[in-house]
Formats: C-alpha cells, structure tokens, sequence
C-alpha cells in the first residue's frame, strides 16, 4: 500500500498538470483570437492607408493648374476666356399631345 505521503504528492503534481494544462489551452485560444483581430485590423490598416494615397494624390492633383482648370470645369461650369461653349439643349418633357387621353 503506497505511503499518504506519496498520494498526496501524486495529488498536487497531478493537480498542478491541470491547471497549467488548462491555462495553456486558454492561452492558445486567446493566441488564435488575437491572431484573427491583428489580420483584421491589418487589412483594414491597408485599406485606409490606400485611401489616404488617393486623397494625397488628388489633393497633389487639385493644387496644380490642370487640377484647378479640371475642378472650375466640372464643379462650376467655368470656362477659359475667349473659349467656346457649346450648350445641346434637349426635348422638353412638357410635350403637349395633339389629343386627348380617355
């Protein structure tokens, strides 16, 4: 018959393997976890950095004369001096028809 001694040493060690093994599988679901939100937050950082490219880009664009001319054009109908404008005009959509719909 084994001593008490020896029980309860085999008790505690056995008692210590599980809880550490179970702080090591907490640890690696809380590592999986971590992982999964670092590449989440990756592609989103990748994402706002490009954004922020084409926003420097434009602004790098809209500061130039080309930009300015480009911007008055398309924003405010503007047109250089002594250039021509041609305006198409369309159909009108009051149509009146020649007679009459029961």
């Amino acid at each position: 018959m084994p001593r008490l001694r020896w029980i309860f040493a085999a008790a505690i060690v056995t008692l210590f393997l599980f809880i550490a093994g179970t702080v090591y599988f907490f640890e690696i679901q809380k590592l999986a976890r971590l992982r999964i939100l670092v590449a989440e937050r990756s592609a989103r950082l990748a994402e706002k950095e490009r954004s922020v490219r084409e926003y420097r880009e434009k602004v790098n664009f809209y500061k130039t004369q080309e930009g300015i001319a480009h911007l008055a054009r398309e924003q405010y109908n503007l047109a250089f001096p002594e250039e021509r404008v041609y305006v198409i005009a369309g159909a009108s959509l009051d149509v009146s028809l020649p007679f009459s719909l029961p």
